[in-house]
């Protein structure tokens, strides 16, 4: 081979190995959540199955040519085939009964790693191709692989953040990282002489229709899918529930009004507790669309209010329009997407599409009261849950802050958000939910500057509780995440 193909086949096999590495990551979320634990776990499992692929490649290209060159095409016959059917193994290890840490880690070593040692091991060999065919000049063709290996997974974090995982999502990313793995073998057979002896690309061609069968079986991990949320519209009863990553985000029932329409027990009590302290005309920042449920409740009781509603996806402001019909119609009825020439209705609901601590840190407006509603899979974003947030928002809301969790009684979550709050604010309260069958609960405060008077009644089964005392997160000492 040229020494130019050489250094293009590296590429390509790095940008593989990325895209594969982060599509894991982000197929992992609907079964485990995200958190600092999963992506470590993620990452350090896929750049160990990297290592011992490099070792092991060294020894392949200490071999004959037509030996190593046979042993690297299976290899990549074999990752073709891993990386295509790397969901449905994700699958059905959940489906055994993986559970908690041990079985995330469990669950990511058996899906991830073997195609992650594979997809390396014709690295070693393709590198000593490629010093070989340039006699003399042997330290810049080594600088020019590994350069190539560096830029190739560039290329594949750019591919699948930008790219793939948002345009066509993370199981037809595993089977296209298979596919790519696959077009590389044409390429590796023209360096073997003695391949012509073989039947042309029959190996190739039934590794490719088995490729595409298998990884067409289990379809999509969820109805829509963007690189941020991964979503399933859920009916239970006449409630109609938005799913992202497992846990259940909103919903509404056909045929009710935003008067009697709030689903879930935290946004009935959210709103009660709302309905007791705002004032007839308030301004309202909401982090998290979510079901934009809250944002209708207020808007439909005061005509007077204005809330901002930050949601980081877009995908879920589609979905909301799609399938929740009395938030849907309050976005097309009064929502401004703020960016938009257009100025639809009377702009009483501004949305914005973006990152929640961005606009805190950004926006100059003033606002009478703030909900924190953002989450992550089943958690809080670390960076949405730390004392510098919070202060921030304390700059820039005049009243009380509503914040929601899921968490352990007492959880370590649920204790720095309090520790937060009670060092910002002289008047803190907490009620618990009733658990879950994962054991977690919605915990949900309130903090304001004001007392904070009790409410005549709560959602059922919902007490208020005392959070110990605990370290207060912060920008550089977060929360890690629910593992």
């Amino acid at each position: 081979m040229r020494f130019w193909t050489i250094i293009a086949l590296i590429l390509v096999l790095s940008a593989v190995g990325l895209t594969y590495e982060i599509a894991a990551g982000r197929v992992l979320a609907p079964f485990f959540g995200t958190s600092l634990l999963t992506w470590t776990t993620v990452i350090a499992t896929v750049l160990a199955g990297f290592s011992l692929g490099s070792a092991l490649g060294g020894l392949i290209a200490e071999r004959e040519r037509p030996a190593a060159l046979s042993a690297i095409r299976k290899a990549l016959l074999a990752t073709a085939a891993l990386m295509a059917l790397s969901p449905v193994i994700l699958g059905l290890v959940y489906t055994l009964g993986a559970r908690g840490t041990a079985g995330m880690v469990i669950s990511v070593l058996v899906a991830f790693f073997p195609a992650s040692v594979l997809v390396t091991l014709p690295s070693p060999f393709l590198a000593k191709l490629a010093v070989e065919a340039r006699p003399g000049r042997e330290g810049s063709s080594l600088g020019v692989v590994l350069a190539a290996g560096s830029v190739g997974a560039i290329a594949g974090a750019v591919l699948s953040g930008f790219v793939t995982l948002p345009l066509i999502g993370s199981a037809a990313t595993f089977t296209l990282c298979g596919a790519v793995a696959l077009a590389c073998l044409p390429v590796l057979r023209a360096a073997d002489r003695g391949a012509r002896h073989e039947a042309p690309g029959i190996n190739a061609i039934v590794a490719t229709v088995l490729l595409v069968g298998a990884s067409l079986l289990p379809g999509p991990i969820c109805r829509y899918e963007s690189g941020l949320s991964c979503i399933d519209v859920a009916q239970q009863g006449s409630a109609t529930y938005l799913v992202s990553d497992g846990t259940a985000q909103a919903a509404e029932r056909p045929g009710e009004g935003p008067e009697d329409g709030l689903v879930l027990s935290y946004t009935q009590w959210l709103w009660q507790r709302m309905d007791r302290d705002l004032g007839p005309a308030p301004s309202v920042l909401f982090i998290g669309g979510g079901g934009y449920s809250l944002p209708t409740r207020l808007l439909d009781d005061r005509p007077a209010a204005r809330a901002l509603a930050v949601e980081i996806d877009p995908l879920v402001t589609e979905v909301v329009r799609r399938h929740l019909p009395e938030a849907g119609a309050m976005i097309e009825r009064t929502g401004v997407m703020l960016g938009d020439e257009a100025d639809p209705g009377d702009g009483r609901l501004k949305i914005r599409h973006a990152d929640g601590r961005v606009v805190i840190n950004e926006t100059d407006r003033r606002f009478d009261a703030a909900v924190m509603d953002a989450f992550s899979s089943g958690s809080v974003p670390a960076h949405l849950a730390t004392l510098e947030t919070y202060a921030r928002l304390r700059e820039i809301v005049d009243g009380p802050v509503y914040v929601n969790l899921l968490d352990y009684p007492d959880g370590r979550l649920a204790r720095g958000i309090h520790a937060i709050l009670a060092e910002l604010y002289p008047h803190v309260r907490a009620v618990q939910s009733p658990l879950w069958q994962t054991g977690r609960a919605n915990i949900v405060l309130v903090a304001s500057d004001a007392p904070i008077a009790p409410l005549e009644a709560m959602p059922e089964d919902y007490a208020a509780v005392q959070i110990s005392q605990a370290r207060a997160f912060t920008d550089d000492r977060g929360w890690s995440g629910h593992r």
